[in-house]
């Protein structure tokens, strides 16, 4: 009895703290602020777990498969384990909050990540394909978190808060390639293969992501924003305002910020790939790879910042048409870079994250621009989820196009696939004309 009476008396608390913050928009904007900083240590967590995949991921497969034609197989595996993740965190996020959604993705990341160190102490391929399809999930909720921050953004403020969760990023996705040396030399000292002792790094800081979110968000932001929007809602329709009846969904933005993220997360994950791969067909070193992958995550997120402002300021479709120009740049310089040249490999990876930063944050603002709270987390789930089938595709098939052909032919195709967010981005120009006048 007393057991039914305490968690009555905790439910009418949360109910309560709700209202104040429904109430107040200097709650919700203190609200806002804290979110930041939560999000801000996540991502830096995040990204270096996200980094062991990346850099040694396909060098792994490669060395158990015995064949560099299965080398794209595990970018394939975690971003398609990440299209599942994106689904299952939206719709925990949609039905519970950001809360219990991003800390079980970030934890599920964690399992997988110990699968695969343990795939690999067995030579089990069967343990390591289903390994990194549950490490994927870290990938996953690693940029979905993004979303958290501006749940309670204004429109004027949507870019700089993806930006600000993208940037951090920075800091764990420079130091976990960077210690792919440091990390493999410690897997070998406890018996763990040299290739798998970055996953080691993930297991650990991806579980510290998962505590963090689920100790420290909250009050729930999105759950705020929730009551929040239906409080305007109730306000607006007693007003009689014609705002109350605005769609949940604007389905051409949806369509535009979704196409612009899934090109330029095919062509990023399928050039990205292959880069380790043929490096080491052309003698560099493990630390090199590391290094120029490095530099490609740092190009990724350090610029978020500047691209937020941008998107703000010029446009989220002209920063879309920057984005298929950048990756078009990348692919040139990465298809003609000769292989022993590491300055120009640096560039092209450096020239491929910035044209993906580019895209990511204008595509992700397009689709908050366009949903309303009571969809938004569901919509955004799915959309990821499409951009995790498309990364998927991209890693899947990089390895095959490079054995059939050449790194020169799939660096020159994504550069060239990407020039298709051009007559997108004018096609929906055009569309929305009509409805101006």
């Amino acid at each position: 009895m007393a057991q039914e009476k305490e968690v009555r008396t905790s439910a009418k608390r949360r109910t309560d703290l709700m209202k104040q913050y429904v109430d107040s928009a200097e709650m919700q904007r203190q609200l806002y602020r804290k979110t930041l900083w939560i999000v801000v240590i996540s991502q830096i967590l995040g990204g270096a777990g996200l980094a062991a995949g990346v850099t040694v991921g396909a060098l792994l497969a490669e060395d158990m498969f015995g064949d560099a034609i299965f080398a794209g197989i595990p970018t394939a595996l975690f971003t398609l384990g990440s299209a599942g993740g994106a689904y299952a965190v939206g719709k925990i996020s949609q039905k519970f909050g950001r809360r219990p959604g991003l800390s079980a993705g970030f934890f599920v990341g964690a399992a997988g990540a110990v699968g695969v160190i343990l795939s690999a102490v067995a030579d089990n391929l069967p343990m390591l394909l289903i390994s990194l399809l549950f490490y994927g999930s870290g990938t996953a909720t690693n940029l979905l978190a993004r979303y958290a921050g501006t749940d309670l953004a204004s429109a004027k403020q949507r870019g700089k808060a993806i930006s600000i969760a993208m940037v951090s990023t920075t800091f764990g996705a420079f130091a976990g390639p960077n210690l792919v040396g440091a990390m493999g030399r410690f897997a070998e000292s406890i018996g763990v293969p040299a290739l798998a002792g970055p996953f080691i790094l993930a297991a650990a800081v991806y579980f510290l992501a998962s505590l963090v979110l689920f100790t420290f968000l909250r009050p729930d932001p999105l759950l705020v924003a929730q009551a929040a929007a239906v409080k305007k809602g109730q306000d607006d329709k007693s007003a009689n305002k014609q705002a109350a009846e605005l769609p949940v969904i604007n389905s051409r933005g949806v369509f535009l910020g979704a196409t612009v993220m899934v090109i330029t997360q095919l062509v990023m994950v399928a050039v990205m790939t292959m880069t380790p791969v043929h490096m080491g067909h052309h003698g560099h070193s493990l630390g090199a790879v590391g290094m120029v992958i490095s530099i490609h995550i740092t190009a990724m997120y350090l610029p978020s910042l500047l691209t937020g402002i941008l998107v703000d300021k010029v446009g989220r479709t002209a920063m879309a048409v920057a984005a298929g120009i950048t990756l078009l740049s990348a692919g040139i310089v990465a298809a003609f870079a000769p292989g022993s040249s590491l300055p120009m490999l640096v560039l092209a990876l450096a020239l491929l994250g910035l044209g993906w930063n580019f895209g990511l944050i204008s595509g992700t603002a397009l689709i908050v621009d366009s949903t309303l709270p009571e969809a938004r987390a569901k919509t955004q789930g799915t959309v990821d989820v499409l951009v995790a089938l498309s990364g998927a595709a991209g890693g899947m098939l990089s390895g095959m196009v490079v054995a059939g052909f050449s790194y020169t032919v799939l660096s020159l195709a994504g550069g060239f696939l990407a020039l298709l967010l051009i007559p997108v981005v004018v096609w929906s120009l055009g569309r929305n004309k009509p409805a101006a006048d």
